[in-house]
């Protein structure tokens, strides 16, 4: 039981020369150990992290009690092993990192780097965000089914590329027409870029556990999931069957928006909240002068809330259980 006692003596000799840097290098190595299992968890790598927990578990208790054979073999395997799961594991990996992007603390960093959000954004994001809930509405009322995705820091140009540039000024009447059921774009996504509508006909990336999604949610709802999973944009989802609003973002489907809650869901992403304050009084004040015909009905009198219908991890017959969305 050598091994075991000199483990405790490493251990002791360890705690006695730790320092308060010592303590915050192990802290966050810590941190960052936990949150890319978070990130990761719900992926193929998230099972090969249990499996390399057990590894080791085996390996410590190997080499307490001076199991040659085991230890030797382990060590083998952790030598070339890493290697292996990085280019086995490509796919996940690579969306772990990206998330770390996606998070407040990775954005708040690149801010202060000067790659956050503009001062710009409120002058930007305004009108468009005011005609997209005109169009959603609009689409809703009529049961037209819609896919609209709204970029933010992650670029979307693989997916621009396999779609038709547009490059025009988001409106309610250019949207309407895009997925009018006889336009030839009608089936694919219109990507938003800047407060413009950059493409039209876009394909979007299947989620990663398509087999978890119920089956009621149609190909428009399992493309949002799919393309919020890979990018923090948000993506808004018209129901050809039901009419109904939903939006994606960071892999969870939320549905049951009007226009008012839809805008403000748009508002609270795409504009920084020191911009929002320049708006504040506009937003919070009534026109007398407005026509009731510029408010649709569910967003002057509608109070329900959105719920959520799918989450990752979500098993089929969860939340998303009901009505069959076909499209």
């Amino acid at each position: 039981m050598s091994a075991l006692r000199d483990f405790w003596e490493a251990i002791g000799s360890v705690l006695r020369t730790m320092g308060p840097w010592d303590i915050v290098d192990i802290a966050l190595l810590s941190g960052i150990i936990f949150y890319f299992y978070k990130l990761v968890r719900e992926t193929r790598a998230g099972q090969l992290f249990k499996g390399i927990a057990f590894l080791l578990i085996v390996y410590a208790f190997g080499k307490i009690v001076e199991l040659k054979a085991i230890t030797y073999l382990l060590e083998r395997l952790f030598s070339f092993g890493v290697l292996a799961i990085l280019i086995v594991f490509q796919p996940e990996v690579r969306r772990a990192v990206e998330k770390l992007g996606h998070n407040q603390l990775g954005l708040s960093a690149l801010r202060l780097m000067g790659g956050g959000g503009s001062a710009d954004d409120a002058a930007v994001w305004t009108n468009p965000i005011s005609e997209i809930g005109k169009a959603c509405s609009d689409l809703s009322r009529t049961k037209t089914g819609a896919l609209i995705v709204i970029e933010r820091h992650t670029r979307l140009g693989e997916y621009i590329g396999n779609g038709t540039i547009i490059n025009a000024d988001v409106s309610n009447m250019l949207l309407g027409n895009l997925f009018f059921k006889n336009s030839p774009l009608h089936d694919g996504a219109v990507i938003v870029r800047g407060g413009r509508i950059l493409a039209g006909g876009c394909q979007l990336p299947k989620p990663q556990k398509e087999e978890w999604i119920d089956k009621n949610l149609g190909s428009r709802h399992r493309a949002a999931i799919g393309m919020s999973e890979n990018s923090d944009a948000i993506i808004l989802v018209v129901s050809e069957e039901t009419g109904q609003i939903s939006v994606a973002e960071n892999g969870s489907l939320t549905r049951n928006y009007k226009r008012r809650s839809l805008e403000d869901l748009l508002r609270s992403r795409l504009i920084p909240d020191e911009n929002k304050q320049k708006l504040s009084y506009k937003l919070r004040n009534f026109n007398p002068f407005q026509k009731p015909a510029d408010l649709d009905e569910d967003a002057a009198g509608d109070t329900s809330e959105p719920e959520v219908w799918y989450k990752p991890g979500q098993t089929e017959g969860g939340a998303g259980h009901g009505k069959k969305e076909k499209d």
